[in-house]
């Protein structure tokens, strides 16, 4: 995977072999990642929408993964304190995860946020995603909390 920072456009693109995630910068993409995050999360996770889509879209840094033009995937980082960012709203179309789509979002935005100066990133990883955020180096904080009617545990990283 490859990740740039073009210092002309001020986008930020990682792409592997078929996965390209930017970074939303239009109104039609970020309408594509709330439609992936309504999905994942309202309709298969049944999280009710008035928590799920929030007001902290209008301020986050919003991600997209796209296959062949289409966009199969989605996540958001909020600056989170001086030095850390908390990252969120991670989804993946259900028939395309296991493919490494999680992976280019998030390291996406973990590029981001180092480029960004931040030290550390900070997430509430749902417990059935804990082992990928294991693999990517994050370490759970604390004990298992509900959210959503989910559960979840804390996890950070130094970036």
């Amino acid at each position: 995977m490859t990740i740039g920072y073009s210092r002309d456009t001020q986008l930020y693109v990682a792409e592997t072999s078929r996965i390209k995630v930017i970074a939303i910068e239009s109104p039609a993409d970020l309408q594509r990642a709330f439609t992936i995050r309504r999905r994942v999360f309202i309709e298969e996770q049944q999280v009710p929408e008035e928590i799920e889509l929030d007001a902290d879209d209008a301020l986050a840094f919003h991600a997209l993964a796209l296959i062949d033009g289409e966009a199969v995937g989605t996540g958001r980082m909020l600056e989170h304190g001086d030095d850390e960012v908390k990252i969120g709203r991670m989804a993946v179309l259900r028939n395309l995860r296991e493919h490494g789509i999680g992976r280019c979002i998030l390291r996406f935005l973990m590029e981001h946020a180092r480029s960004s100066g931040r030290k550390k990133a900070v997430l509430n990883a749902q417990i059935s995603a804990e082992g990928f955020y294991l693999k990517e180096g994050y370490v759970p904080i604390g004990g298992v909390f509900d959210e959503a009617g989910i559960p979840h545990r804390k996890m950070e990283r130094a970036l």
